[in-house]
């Protein structure tokens, strides 16, 4: 039996896909891209946002033609859409046969045995259950970076954010399961860990009544093998000095921190739920540029939230002008039911919204290319993901880039080079958000 496994949504729900894939492995199931020759579709969903949820629901009225015209012999939905929407689901699209929520993703083996039985049910677990076991899984990145998911769930209650409510509060993984995963990772021949959760600062302080992700990551730093190790999802108030001084020690740790901080109107973020200001966004800027010089911060922001005035847009348009981040992104406000920001007066028009946010797009794109100018003649050491075709060409990633959302650096050479390879290159030249480069002499 073969099974089309398709993952939709954020790294943390491919970490979770990961995860199920080896424990049906473990079954003694196969795995195909080839919906023509699957037995039985997963469909991993999300719906973080209305574009996401959009995404999922297709993706399942796609298979579910299939299993109707007897093409499958089971659908499954698993995830956050399937925990937030079983009853439409059930209602809407009766071709799944079953439900995996996002807590009960180590059932997904019996989900799947019953369904092929005629025995279909649905698996649902408390959200607040311990999170999945760091089990054996099948990496998806191509075998040399992998995420860790350090924790599940979320506290914050951000007024736009229906995380919580399909994924419950915050829990910690314990520590001692997570460093036997990297270490099986590493051995594994992975050479970067990338560490995820809803929030990645706060890891611990659940299971041991403190902040323990700088000890984690001086833990991660001595297992031998991996050459990086890079962290996502660092929430801006809950960086601490501790942390900063561990990324500054710790040559394995990359210097690149993903900070979300979602806008940067002291009126808008009370209006979000977030719990910091815009002078504590900067002062914590400040901090980090001063302690890492060499440090690359990427952020995410919302344009058009409810209430947003023309006065918030052009105080938020200022603040990235002056900070500078090395990597943004900006999605527009997407109102989601459940949430507290749904029924909010003064919602914004999506034409605003859409304007909004590529005006910001406009002058973060100028202040890339700057600062990808300003790279030029600097060397780096850079992993290799490829070759491209017909060309002395590899592709390959420096400190300054997260798989799947950032550039590249394209290194031109003419000496054989394998993935997962740490070379050094000078760079030479940038084309947009990719820089160009050549071999450094030995």
């Amino acid at each position: 039996m073969d099974i089309l496994f398709i993952s939709l949504g954020c790294d943390k729900n491919l970490a979770d896909t990961e995860l199920m894939l080896g424990i049906l492995r473990k079954r003694g199931f196969g795995f195909t891209d080839d919906q023509e020759k699957a037995d039985i579709c997963i469909v991993n969903t999300c719906c973080f946002i209305g574009d996401a949820k959009e995404e999922s629901i297709n993706t399942l009225l796609e298979m579910a033609q299939l299993r109707e015209e007897g093409k499958l012999k089971a659908l499954i939905a698993a995830g956050c859409l399937a925990q937030r929407y079983r009853e439409e689901i059930q209602r809407e699209i009766p071709q799944v046969d079953a439900l995996v929520g996002t807590a009960a993703i180590e059932e997904i083996g019996d989900a799947v045995e019953e369904a092929l039985a005629g025995q279909g049910r649905n698996h649902y677990r408390e959200l607040d259950a311990p999170p999945a076991a760091c089990g054996d899984r099948i990496l998806t990145t191509g075998g040399y970076y992998a995420y860790l998911k350090i924790a599940e769930g979320c506290d914050k209650r951000c007024t736009y954010c229906i995380i919580p409510k399909v994924r419950g509060n915050y829990r910690s993984i314990p520590m001692e399961s997570l460093l036997s995963q990297a270490r099986r990772l590493a051995e594994g021949g992975v050479k970067e860990l990338i560490l995820v959760a809803q929030e990645t600062t706060l890891y611990g302080m659940d299971l041991y009544g403190r902040k323990s992700l700088p000890e984690l990551l001086v833990k991660l730093a001595a297992i031998e093998g991996i050459r990086w190790i890079r962290l996502l999802y660092c929430y801006p108030e809950e960086i601490t000095e501790e942390l900063v001084r561990v990324i500054a020690a710790e040559p394995k740790i990359c210097r690149y921190l993903d900070i979300p901080i979602q806008h940067a109107s002291d009126r808008i973020l009370r209006r979000m739920g977030r719990r910091t200001t815009q002078e504590h966004l900067r002062c914590q800027i400040e901090m980090l540029r001063e302690e890492i010089p060499d440090i690359c911060l990427r952020t995410t922001l919302i344009s058009g939230f409810p209430g947003e005035t023309q006065e918030d847009f052009e105080e938020l348009y200022r603040f990235v002008n002056e900070m500078e981040f090395d990597r943004l992104g900006v999605f527009a406000y997407s109102r989601e039911e459940d949430t507290a920001a749904a029924v909010l007066p003064d919602q914004i028009p999506e034409e605003v919204k859409a304007a909004r946010r590529d005006e910001l797009m406009e002058l973060q794109q100028a202040i890339a290319f700057e600062k990808a100018e300003d790279m030029i003649g600097r060397e780096l050491e850079v992993m290799v993901e490829g070759k491209a075709a017909d060309e002395d060409v590899y592709v390959t990633r420096t400190y300054r880039d997260a798989p799947e959302v950032d550039g590249y650096l394209f290194l031109r050479t003419d000496r054989e080079l394998m993935s997962g390879d740490f070379v050094r290159a000078l760079v030479t030249d940038f084309n947009e958000y990719d820089l160009i480069g050549e071999m450094c002499a030995e």
